[in-house]
């Protein structure tokens, strides 16, 4: 707690607010999260190259003090959305037991001028007092986009607030317990200046799981639920040809509820295809809704 002192007598006179301000230690801080490496399904490659770049250097730095190289600062995570960025990233965070601090972009883009700079620099303050710390900016296009003049100055505090990111990027040290993460779904977007080496050295794309990848995804999520054991997860991974793993993850809750409507504790595979006619379809018709309202 800070507090202000007389300057002859040394009383406490007063409390003086945090440091840090509320919105920036309000943002979403977990101390370890819970999600591990087997909840990650689809992602087997990314995951290797996010050990590389995040935990290898926070668990086994040595390796690179021998070597006399630095690791990397930090990584950019790109794909569609709902295929494993944010996932990975805090099961990352797990087995280095760091402190996970996600932020999302829209966040640091305030009204007036200099309070996303000062949110930045207090975030990167706060990070450097945790033992080891995962900093996590997810949808970075949103204050992370190419600079450009408009003639209004309309995003010049946008650009402010880049400008800051980028001066705590170079001023931070690569073997020190700070690892920054970027995930967007528009990688062309950013700026020249955000994307060199240096400040993100490893760029990752996550794409669409295969075939194997979607069987994989549909037993993790179907580990906590009540099915029957002779589910041919193959099959119906064939069923959902070019889906993510949040769509898949609702195919399972779809079919938990397609068993609860019939009054059955134990979901069946039954369940399962009509779940995936249901979202993987519906969501074909849903996209493409000229040739919808055709029929309708």
């Amino acid at each position: 707690m800070r507090v202000g002192v007389d300057r002859n007598k040394y009383q406490i006179l007063l409390p003086l607010p945090p440091k840090i301000d509320a919105s920036v230690t309000m943002m979403t801080v977990e101390e370890k999260p819970d999600v591990t490496y087997g909840d990650v399904g689809g992602c087997k490659e990314q995951v290797e190259k996010l050990r590389e770049v995040v935990e290898m250097p926070l668990l086994s730095p040595e390796r690179f003090v021998n070597l006399g190289i630095d690791p990397p600062k930090g990584a950019l995570l790109y794909g569609p959305p709902g295929t494993g960025k944010t996932l990975c990233a805090r099961a990352v965070a797990n087995r280095t037991d760091a402190t996970f601090i996600r932020v999302i972009g829209s966040e640091l883009v305030q009204k007036y001028v200099g309070e996303g700079a000062r949110m930045v620099r207090e975030l990167f303050e706060m990070a450097r007092t945790k033992k080891a710390c995962i900093i996590f900016f997810d949808e970075i296009d949103a204050v992370g986009g190419a600079r450009f003049d408009d003639g209004a100055g309309g995003d010049n505090e946008v650009q402010r607030t880049m400008l800051e990111l980028i001066t705590q990027l170079d001023g931070f040290d690569a073997r020190g317990n700070i690892k920054v993460m970027f995930a967007t779904n528009r990688p062309s977007t950013l700026d020249p200046a955000l994307m060199r080496p240096g400040r993100i050295d490893r760029k990752i794309e996550f794409s669409l799981p295969d075939l194997e990848g979607r069987a994989n995804i549909l037993r993790i999520h179907a580990k906590s639920m009540s099915v029957e054991r002779d589910i041919r997860w193959e099959l119906i991974s064939r069923l959902c040809p070019n889906s993510t793993g949040a769509e898949l993850r609702s195919v399972c809750t779809e079919a938990g509820m397609f068993a609860i409507r019939a009054r059955r504790k134990v979901a069946t595979e039954k369940d399962f295809l009509s779940a995936v006619d249901k979202v993987i379809k519906g969501n074909l018709k849903f996209n493409s809704t000229a040739t919808y309202m055709q029929y309708n």
